[in-house]
């Protein structure tokens, strides 16, 4: 059986932790059984290893996540790469063909996926598997898995059951992806149960919709073809219009924690980072990820949280409708986690001779390096603060610690590596000072 995580999105109402590059899944601010900070994607990574699922799992996300990814899950997760951000249908789509026709897993095992952010039990993995074990049984060729509703929104989609096809799978009479308020009222009160965000299939199953739909045949179609596929979700897409269909009913604890209301109800303290809460606070989270102290006196019902990207006061209630103010937000994320390591903005300036300035806070961890690169637009000035390393430039090494000064023109090929824990402030001097402007070279330390 095949595991298949979606990990996309941006996660803007979890603003200003989460970012483009930094979306929700990746954010630390639940507890694991130790009291350990864990995201949302190590925590049901930790849940699929408990049930011996995580064997065969494959990861399928975007580029702007793969550093995230490899940092929280390690580097032998397997990832299948979007080409560009689309939806759930051309995801699923494209690990569906790397699994069936790069891989060459056969064509009848069973693939689940799964979003890579619920938080839910244990119980919510094993249910999952028994859709996967449904579709290996022929029960059905498409299952679900369904919860009961607590109440009506238009968050979800909705199924309604016909009864029991095998033990402990219900045929689906109808699906409903996210209706109006009325209508999932009505839904409800036919004991309609809301869809987890669970699929399951055989590979075939997708792989013959490449095939009759777009005339793909192998992987590398489906890669090079993606804006080809449907920007749609695979409910929309496939569920809807398929002719038959089941799933199983998962019973427990199913939360989507993409809304600091939701999420601040599940983080085990009321304050993170360098915080000081006066007694009279109530039902109040405070988060800080600055190192200046944030100080909060007779608050009610707020979520606080402060980042290198910007500062959220919210009621709680309101904090669902962030979005649209956020949207209104045009600048690069200040804060990004690497495999390498980490680095923060501290300033950004520009000049009236046409150059402007950025300058970052690096951490580059023991025995890690970054990749040896050149740019075109920029200089970059490296002034050592803390730790030793080596440092690459155009092929000659040399040992750097704290005081050293490395001048970086541009179109020098240079890379470094920590011997310790490496600590150095960057400033990019040019016209175009952007992550893409790099082009990356081989080389082994």
């Amino acid at each position: 059986m095949n595991i298949i995580l979606l990990s996309g999105g941006s996660g803007k109402r979890l603003w200003p932790l989460s970012n483009e590059v930094r979306s929700k899944q990746f954010l630390k601010l639940l507890r694991d059984e130790n009291g350990q900070l864990q995201s949302m994607i190590q925590r049901v990574y930790n849940q699929l290893c408990q049930c011996n699922m995580a064997e065969n799992v494959l990861v399928a996300t975007g580029k702007a996540h793969v550093n995230n990814i490899q940092t929280q899950l390690g580097d032998g997760v397997k990832l299948v790469i979007e080409p560009e951000r689309r939806d759930t249908f051309p995801a699923i789509a494209l690990a569906s063909a790397y699994l069936a026709w790069k891989e060459k897993r056969p064509l009848n095992e069973a693939a689940v996926v799964l979003p890579v952010d619920p938080f839910a039990k244990i119980g919510y993995f094993e249910a999952a598997r028994s859709a996967g074990e449904a579709v290996e049984k022929d029960i059905c060729e498409l299952m679900l898995m369904g919860a009961k509703p607590t109440v009506p929104t238009i968050k979800y989609g909705y199924m309604v059951p016909s009864g029991e096809i095998a033990d402990g799978v219900l045929g689906i009479e109808r699906f409903y992806e996210k209706p109006d308020i009325e209508t999932a009222r009505m839904l409800i009160d036919n004991n309609a149960l809301w869809h987890c965000g669970v699929f399951a299939f055989k590979l075939e199953y997708v792989t013959d919709i490449l095939k009759k739909q777009y005339g793909f045949t192998t992987y590398e179609e489906v890669y090079e073809n993606y804006n080809m596929l449907k920007k749609t979700s695979f409910d929309y897409a496939v569920v809807e219009n398929a002719p038959s269909m089941a799933t199983v009913v998962y019973d427990g604890i199913w939360k989507d924690l993409g809304t600091w209301n939701t999420l601040t109800e599940e983080m085990g303290a009321e304050s993170l980072g360098n915080v000081i809460m006066g007694e009279e606070t109530e039902n109040t989270n405070v988060v800080n990820e600055l190192d200046i102290p944030l100080v909060v006196l007779g608050t009610k019902n707020l979520v606080i949280a402060a980042s290198p990207d910007g500062i959220l006061v919210t009621d709680k209630e309101k904090s669902s409708y962030m979005k649209p103010y956020v949207d209104k937000l045009d600048r690069r994320p200040m804060y990004e986690e690497r495999v390498w390591g980490e680095y923060k903005v501290l300033g950004y300036d520009s000049y009236k001779n046409g150059q402007d300035s950025l300058t970052k806070h690096m951490l580059i961890k023991a025995g890690q390096a970054i990749s040896y690169q050149r740019h075109t637009h920029r200089d970059e000035i490296w002034t050592f603060v803390d730790g030793t390393g080596d440092l690459l430039i155009d092929g000659h090494i040399r040992n750097v610690r704290r005081g050293d000064v490395a001048y970086i023109t541009a179109g020098m090929m240079h890379s470094i590596r920590a011997i310790t824990d490496l600590h150095f402030v960057e400033v990019q001097i040019g016209t175009e000072l952007i992550e893409e402007d790099v082009e990356r070279f081989q080389w082994t330390w």
